[in-house]
């Protein structure tokens, strides 16, 4: 579970998110609808797909207008392994990530269908295998596939980096390298155009995004604060509109401190906010604190 200094196993929104889905000529999704148009940030919502259900970033909507509260809901998490006999990184679904991807049909597209995109976040798991040390460019190249392969075959919206975890080392893997990651997010961008990309704003992979004369800046649609409850700005040359620089956790942020991260998201003009944790219980009270910041309206729950 992400809280400050750690984590766990993390113009409209929705034209901010049309443009990236237009990103190459291609559809973010051919399951997607068009929801109410709301105007403020894209809200994003981090689910413990573990211990809580996709479906709840489904069950919040604006008391004003009807919007979804979440425009993005993010699978957490996938991870890449490392097979020791292969001396190779794979991507790797826990029987709760397989779950969620399995049965897409009742997981996936009934968020779809209300105009949210669902990604899947992927994450290092102490094994030596991570974004910014793979040994070659087609083995970068590699992973990217079998990334872009997921998105493909359960329908997704996107992929999530969040370069923790890894452990870089064990079984013999090597450093973080510069090239690595370069290699990984161009192959990944290049077989996906119409997909989003987003940034988890820590480890070495995410301050490596240059190698050899190309950066890779301009090939995430989203990258945001990893630290709970706080207030941090992304190192990365994004526009305003694609960062977010705050970033809460339903567990342990107070709606307080949620409500002022809102405010000061509007008030500097940052294009998204970012959420982790989100369970089935009702909280419309506490997503109404930084709604009504975010878009002045309360929010209101269905089950």
């Amino acid at each position: 579970m992400r809280i400050f200094g750690r984590s766990r196993v993390r113009t409209t929104a929705l034209a901010l998110l049309a443009a990236a889905a237009l990103v190459g000529g291609a559809t973010v999704s051919t399951h997607a609808a068009v929801a109410p148009v709301k105007k403020g940030p894209a809200s994003v919502a981090y689910i413990e797909v573990n211990s809580n259900s996709m479906l709840n970033a489904g069950k919040y909507k604006l008391a004003n207008g009807g919007g979804n509260v979440f425009d993005v809901a993010v699978i957490f998490a996938a991870n890449i392994n490392y097979d020791t006999t292969k001396k190779s990184a794979y991507l790797y679904f826990n029987d709760n990530v397989r779950r969620v991807l399995d049965n897409a049909r009742t997981q996936i597209r009934p968020l779809q269908a209300k105009g949210i995109k669902v990604m899947l976040s992927v994450l290092g798991n102490h094994q030596g295998a991570g974004f910014a040390n793979f040994p070659s460019k087609s083995t970068a190249t590699a992973f990217a596939k079998q990334l872009s392969d997921a998105v493909n075959t359960y329908g997704l919206d996107g992929i999530d980096f969040d370069d923790e975890y890894a452990e870089y080392g064990n079984n013999g893997t090597g450093q973080p390298n510069s090239s690595s990651f370069v290699y990984l997010v161009s192959a990944l961008r290049a077989s996906m155009p119409g997909k989003l990309i987003s940034l988890y704003n820590i480890g070495p992979a995410a301050s490596r995004l240059s190698y050899g004369g190309v950066n890779i800046t301009s090939a995430f649609n989203y990258a945001w604060n990893p630290y709970y409850g706080t207030w941090g700005v992304p190192g990365i040359a994004l526009p305003k509109s694609a960062v977010s620089p705050a970033a809460i956790d339903f567990a342990a942020t107070s709606s307080s401190t949620a409500a002022a991260l809102a405010r000061r998201t509007v008030g500097e003009g940052y294009g998204v906010y970012l959420t982790y944790n989100l369970d089935g219980a009702d909280r419309h009270t506490y997503v109404s604190a930084f709604t009504q910041q975010l878009y002045g309206s309360d929010a209101v729950y269905t089950p």
